[in-house]
């Protein structure tokens, strides 16, 4: 259990901006075998992410008063809250990723421009349209009604986290391995991280499923598929154009899962009306 916390700690420190300072950082530790150990856990970030941009929404939707625009400003300002979380760590490597595929079509020069920090015109559409899509499909879902939008809202942060440990398994690591920080994460994941990982998904569906009213098991089933095939193109996509993968890889395939996974849950909504 003690090694449990320290691996979920590790992970929520290098992937959020949630304090886990002094005493608490000194006593976590760092090693790449930790950071290796601590991808276990992705999914599980997602959780304390997913249910505090999730709550948020909720408490936001019951206070704001009824109207058209109350849906479109609680799937903004949790759009935010989700940003502020995780310091666009994820919209950062979304970003790159546009900028280096998008400026150019030969590989060593997208890798040498996903290196660059400044953010190109490709970069900045592509987090531009992220965000203005995130907010028009989570202020459709909240029009659903509360429950539908927590719903999403913590299982697509909890399942866009899971995809990207199955790139890391599947490409090698083509990144700048002297200066990646995702690079410890790319030498192994192992199979007991994955079933680990796959643990923290279902118990998310299961109680996803539980909270949900009843029939509506559709819009979870249709998510999962979308969230699933969007990883599928991102996976070819890296394996086409890069023949591996860099840690903006994983930033941008989580912020596509995401997206995914919301527009099928629309379509599942619907498919169970």
């Amino acid at each position: 259990m003690r090694g449990f916390i320290r691996h979920y700690l590790l992970s929520l420190q290098f992937f959020t901006r949630i304090p886990v300072t002094g005493r608490l950082a000194a006593w976590v530790g760092f090693s790449p075998a930790m950071l290796r150990a601590s991808a276990a856990h992705f999914p599980g970030v997602g959780w304390l992410v997913g249910a505090l941009v999730a709550g948020a929404s909720w408490g936001l939707l019951q206070g704001f008063p009824p109207g058209p625009l109350a849906g479109l400003g609680v799937a903004a300002l949790g759009t935010v809250l989700g940003v502020l979380l995780t310091g666009a760590f994820h919209e950062d490597g979304l970003a790159d990723v546009a900028d280096g595929l998008g400026g150019s079509q030969n590989r060593l020069r997208a890798l040498e421009i996903m290196k660059d920090s400044r953010v190109g015109a490709f970069g900045a559409i592509a987090v531009v349209l992220a965000l203005l899509v995130k907010v028009a499909l989570l202020a459709q879902l909240a029009a659903l009604g509360g429950t539908v939008l927590v719903v999403a809202i913590f299982l697509a942060h909890v399942v866009s986290r899971s995809w990207p440990l199955c790139t890391i398994r599947l490409l090698p690591h083509v990144g700048d391995a002297a200066g990646s920080k995702s690079k410890p994460l790319a030498d192994q994941i192992s199979g007991a991280s994955l079933l680990a990982a796959g643990v923290w998904a279902l118990a998310a569906t299961l109680l996803s499923c539980w909270l949900l009213p009843s029939g509506q098991w559709r819009m979870l089933l249709l998510g999962w598929s979308a969230s699933a095939l969007a990883w599928l193109w991102m996976w070819r996509w890296f394996a086409r154009r890069l023949q591996g993968f860099t840690g903006d890889c994983l930033g941008a395939t989580q912020q596509v899962c995401e997206l995914a996974f919301y527009l099928g849950c629309l379509f599942g909504w619907r498919a169970g009306v």
